[in-house]
């Protein structure tokens, strides 16, 4: 109930006011059923427009600190999250990432419209970095269709490190479904993993026109390693 308060009476109506978002491919994403939506991720803004704009109820999975925080505040914030359609993850380790991959998958067969950012973190600086095979590793278990979304603006309505959002046109793309039920039975091979989230990132570069860096977004924002050079090659396309 929470979710639907939010998104048509406390939150929503504000968020469309100041902000004036608009979307495009609506009829790609399917009316029921589970599936997949592949997000660029430009800023904490992201989680709040995507469940805006899509008419169905968008779960994504957020990490677990969102639900731990002690006294008022920290329960206000477990309340808020639970009730916007985040469902907490632990990413600790790998039995946790195991865990939150599973989580993914239940709530896929169980219907679910679950976003997903493939990156696994904010980008550092605009640019779109190489995605994590967790999302191809969800779809292939779950056999559902990943659909491809880039957001705009959000990164200029809530710059990192902002703490108050600046109003701006906020755009969001929905591309078509990909379909990865080729590789039926091929579950648990890195080698085919990371070829289908080549493809869902090379849609996302193509989509964007962001310039695409072969590293992981977490690497970057690493202080202590140097800062990596542009990748020499885009992610692989069907055609490899």
């Amino acid at each position: 109930m929470l979710y639907w308060l939010m998104k048509y009476v406390f939150l929503g109506p504000l968020l469309r006011l100041f902000f004036r978002p608009t979307i495009e491919g609506l009829e790609n994403v399917p009316r029921k059923g589970g599936a997949i939506l592949a997000s660029n991720h430009l800023a904490v803004a992201d989680s709040f427009f995507l469940p805006l704009m899509v008419p169905r109820r968008v779960t994504f999975l957020a990490k677990r600190e969102y639900f731990t925080g002690k006294g008022i505040k920290g329960r206000f914030k477990k309340a808020f999250f639970s009730g916007v359609g985040q469902v907490p993850i632990d990413r600790a380790s790998a039995a946790a990432a195991q865990d939150a991959l599973d989580t993914g998958v239940r709530l896929l067969r169980e219907g679910h419209l679950l976003g997903i950012y493939p990156e696994g973190t904010r980008s550092p600086d605009g640019r779109l970095y190489k995605g994590k095979i967790g999302v191809a590793r969800m779809a292939m278990e779950a056999g559902v269709p990943v659909i491809p979304v880039v957001m705009v603006g959000t990164d200029k309505a809530n710059p990192i490190g902002s703490k108050m959002w600046r109003p701006h046109r906020i755009r969001i793309v929905i591309g078509e479904p990909l379909d990865f039920s080729r590789y039926d039975g091929l579950g648990g091979d890195r080698f085919v993993e990371r070829s289908v989230t080549d493809e869902i990132m090379y849609a996302l570069m193509e989509m964007s026109g962001q310039e695409y860096v072969d590293v992981y977004a977490a690497k970057v924002k690493d202080p202590v390693p140097p800062r990596p050079r542009k990748a020499e090659r885009v992610p692989e396309t069907k055609a490899g």
